[in-house]
């Protein structure tokens, strides 16, 4: 679990005593990116905390280059933009180590009545965990993010369009002890950084991909670990950009191994026992097998929640370690679904995501496919041996405008999180997509340049 949060007395007394003068007020978009304010410490005692503070409704409207989008419900030019509340959560309150005298607190997104607002990616996810309290289940999740670390500051990569980056190994480093050395110092802040701010390491490794390496952390609460990991992106990148470095989360930068996150997903019923492992089949719980067939079912329908990019579905390459095949292994890399852990440890990891997922919205999803396997009582099919990629089983959709239109008509999605959500989310999907149909690419400039 997760180190002791701030709490506010704790804060009163660091800010009393000058050791904070800061506060980050931060909301979750779209993007899974967080967007706020920095506040005077002072303020935040006196105002925020007694009220809440305010931010454009654009916030949850924006493409990912902050363009404003037609097409929206919640927040438009017709309705004039207005402001959205911000109410800090204040269970999330932790220390931002790696800028001096400065804390943090993140935020649910409420309209001026008071409704939450539901298609903010946190109120999404909280409907979701609502649903399971029903069942008196509480989800427990861990999320592991790949990156790759360039030599060169941000602005470098800026200047150079990206291209021609130096990456910090030159040879595929997974596991090597001599390879994560290179890159030690920035690992080393990046998880004495993270500690300081709640989360709890587990490891450090490098991985496939050059200048490529994840660090993984314990598993928490759904809702505490989708926080950490919004505040650990945010915080990798302004780490490495305090060393002179960049680095990516994008789920494919190039034609090698892409950046994935698996999530790990577990249920515990309201005493702390775990919900999954049983005495069927493989220790499963009929529960267990309930709610792995829901994500078998739900998977193609809810993969705008996992994959939310046109860049995502680049990393779907046979052989690559990015899954293809909807199916079940235990302990089976080749699936999209591997199943790990025995008795108390059991649990399932969806091996869809990237980097680039919004961790929220993905956690809902798996949530939401698993209570769909348990309301229609789904039959497990048997696990899959072998190699996956060479199977005949369903395809993880190809694109995002697959997802998209797989998404619009699902009828689980509408049930689950509501018309309101699958529309906006639906929405941002063809905004994307449609961004990405207008733009011209190098690889085209390359074959048609000269040659056409």
């Amino acid at each position: 679990m997760s180190s002791p949060r701030l709490t506010l007395d704790r804060l009163r007394t660091l800010i009393a005593d000058g050791a904070v003068d800061t506060v980050v007020l931060a909301m979750t978009d779209m993007q899974g990116r967080l967007q706020g304010k920095r506040l005077a410490a002072d303020f935040f005692l006196s105002d925020v905390v007694p009220g809440a503070a305010e931010g454009c409704g654009y916030l949850l409207t924006v493409d990912t280059d902050m363009n404003t989008v037609d097409g929206y419900a919640l927040s438009s030019w017709e309705s004039g933009y207005g402001d959205l509340v911000l109410t800090p959560d204040l269970a999330t309150l932790r220390m931002v180590p790696w800028h001096p005298a400065t804390a943090m607190v993140q935020c649910d997104v409420h309209h001026h009545d008071g409704r939450p607002v539901t298609v903010s990616p946190r109120q999404v996810l909280r409907r979701q965990l609502e649903r399971l309290a029903g069942y008196g289940w509480q989800a427990y999740a861990g999320t592991e993010l790949e990156f790759i670390v360039f030599r060169d500051s941000y602005e470098q990569a800026w200047d150079r369009a990206y291209h021609g980056l130096t990456p910090a190994n030159q040879y595929n480093g997974d596991y090597s002890i001599l390879g994560t050395s290179r890159v030690e110092p920035l690992l080393h802040r990046l998880r004495s950084g993270m500690a300081g701010a709640g989360l709890t390491v587990e490891s450090a490794k490098g991985e496939c991909n050059l200048g490529q390496h994840e660090i993984a952390f314990k598993y928490a609460e759904a809702l505490a670990t989708c926080d950490n990991h919004a505040v650990y992106k945010t915080g990798a990148k302004e780490i490495a950009a305090q060393e002179g470095c960049s680095l990516t989360f994008m789920a494919k930068y190039d034609e090698r191994e892409g950046n994935s996150c698996h999530i790990h997903l577990s249920l515990r019923d309201a005493a702390g026992a775990p919900v999954m492992a049983g005495d069927g089949p493989y220790g499963f719980s009929r529960t267990m097998e309930h709610f792995l067939a829901g994500q078998l079912a739900c998977l193609a329908e809810f993969s705008l929640l996992l994959a939310p990019t046109v860049n995502s579905y680049k990393r779907y390459v046979p052989g690559s370690f990015a899954p293809t095949a909807v199916a079940w292994g235990r302990d089976n890399r080749t699936c999209a679904l591997r199943v790990v852990g025995h008795g108390s440890s059991l649990r399932f990891e969806n091996r869809v995501p990237g980097g680039d997922v919004n961790p929220y919205l993905a956690v809902a999803a798996l949530i939401a496919a698993g209570l769909h396997g348990v309301e229609h009582q789904l039959p497990l099919e048997p696990e899959f041996t072998g190699n996956a990629y060479a199977s005949d089983a369903p395809r993880v959709p190809a694109t995002l405008r697959d997802a998209v239109d797989a998404f619009e008509r699902s009828e689980a999605a509408t049930v689950a999180f509501g018309k309101d959500v699958v529309r906006h989310y639906a929405h941002a999907g063809r905004v994307e997509v449609a961004a990405y149909d207008r733009a011209v690419t190098d690889w085209e400039r390359r074959r048609g340049f000269e040659r056409l």
